[in-house]
């Protein structure tokens, strides 16, 4: 990165930090103008969020090609296509689905399912309304993307699977786990975001900048088409719902074997106090580690370390080192995350 951008990018930072102090104000006018009495006045908004959509849409999109351990495939799903990615040959192990965050398609987290995609039957969607899949009417909320992540399985011949979430996926691979318990087998939460810790809304958008400089530059050629054919609003609206779903209070309730992976650099995680009160509640079945140099988008900037985790976890063991690289996993407990004398919490 060039001198002039990095000072650019460090301003951009500082300026974020101080967003969260008019968040608030920003959430209410926000709200406000939604529920206007006027109805003049809520046609005009509407139609304005449509048009900024619809242009935003046509926005030609590049995408990575797919590993060679997999293959692009397309389904129906609600009488929508919906575009997915599959292991190429056939695989012994339990089948897995990866689910992707908010606005983004699935396509950053092929660097980690490509790896997994020779041992287990892997699937990497683009949810309906995201990336190469067709549109719904209206963007899909936390609950609805967990239905169709049901009927995509249905689609393509799933009874039950292992979900692999990251950021809002591992809220509705949550949420899917308590609408259909039978159909699943394990949860793998990788960069779990959502709840107080990311209100209001800009304080939730200024985490976000702040993890920019943390990623892969290469992970922004494949974001930036993603949330533009998304659409800026829906986008808005779909993580304001991510940050009133309490990701981390919905992990103390998970009946099925789920392992919580937390980057070190991931602004978009609470502070280490709330951290360390989570994991010191969790349940024998729920496993969490802690890798220290890795941000939110781990699956993309990470995928050697997350794809060795995944295959210790799912075979039941417990989780091991990755060879060569001691310290890039920890097994979090408490006393990990316990604070040094004298720093408050």
């Amino acid at each position: 990165m060039e001198v002039s951008e990095k000072v650019e990018l460090n301003r951009l930072v500082s300026y974020a930090r101080r967003l969260p102090r008019s968040g608030a104000l920003l959430d209410r006018a926000w709200t406000d103008l939604h529920a206007n009495p006027n109805l003049v006045v809520r046609r005009a908004v509407e139609t304005g969020e449509r048009a900024a959509e619809s242009a935003l849409r046509q926005v030609p999109r590049w995408a990575p090609p797919s590993p060679e351990s997999m293959v692009e495939r397309e389904v129906e799903v609600d009488r929508i296509p919906v575009f997915y990615r599959a292991s190429a040959q056939p695989a012994e192990g339990p089948p897995m689905v990866h689910v992707h965050g908010f606005g983004i398609s699935g396509t950053y987290l092929l660097p980690t399912a490509g790896r997994l995609a020779d041992e287990f039957p892997t699937y990497v969607p683009d949810l309906p309304g995201y990336g190469r899949s067709g549109s719904p009417p209206h963007v899909l909320g936390i609950p609805a993307l967990a239905d169709a992540l049901a009927r995509f399985m249905d689609a393509v011949g799933l009874e039950r699977a292992s979900l692999v979430g990251n950021s809002l996926g591992t809220a509705v691979s949550m949420e899917f786990a308590g609408r259909y318990p039978d159909r699943t087998d394990r949860l793998v939460l990788v960069s779990p975001a959502g709840g107080p810790h990311n209100r209001p809304l800009l304080r939730g958008l200024a985490q976000m900048i702040r993890d920019v400089p943390r990623e892969p530059l290469r992970l922004v050629s494949v974001a930036v088409p993603d949330y533009l054919r998304f659409g800026l609003l829906d986008s808005l609206r779909l993580f304001v719902a991510m940050t009133r779903y309490p990701v981390l209070e919905r992990m103390l309730t998970l009946d099925a074997p789920a392992m919580a992976v937390l980057g070190g650099r991931d602004p978009l995680l609470p502070r280490v106090g709330r951290v360390r009160e989570v994991v010191s509640s969790m349940a024998e079945h729920v496993t969490v580690i802690r890798l220290p140099d890795v941000a939110h988008a781990a699956n993309f900037s990470h995928p050697e370390v997350i794809a060795h985790a995944i295959r210790t976890f799912m075979r039941g063991g417990p989780i091991t080192p990755l060879p060569g690289h001691p310290g890039a996993i920890q097994v979090a407990n408490a006393a990990l995350y316990r604070r040094p004398a004298g720093v408050a919490g």
